[in-house]
């Protein structure tokens, strides 16, 4: 079973789609994120989860 490591970001009312989509997609190319929960808070803003796989490194044994 793979292991995640997960991270919330929060984006405010104010922000367009545009600039929230431009922030996920930096968030996705650099940081190799995916989305993984996507949610709207009652004041407006928008919630988002995002996960990156966890490689562990086998040592090598020579």
């Amino acid at each position: 079973m793979p292991e995640y490591e997960f991270v919330d970001v929060y984006v405010p009312r104010g922000v367009s789609r545009k600039e929230a989509a431009r922030l996920l997609t930096d968030h996705a190319e650099y940081g190799h994120w995916e989305l993984d929960r996507l949610g709207l808070h009652w004041e407006g803003g928008g919630g988002v989860r995002l996960r990156r796989r966890i490689i562990r490194q086998v040592r090598a044994t020579w």
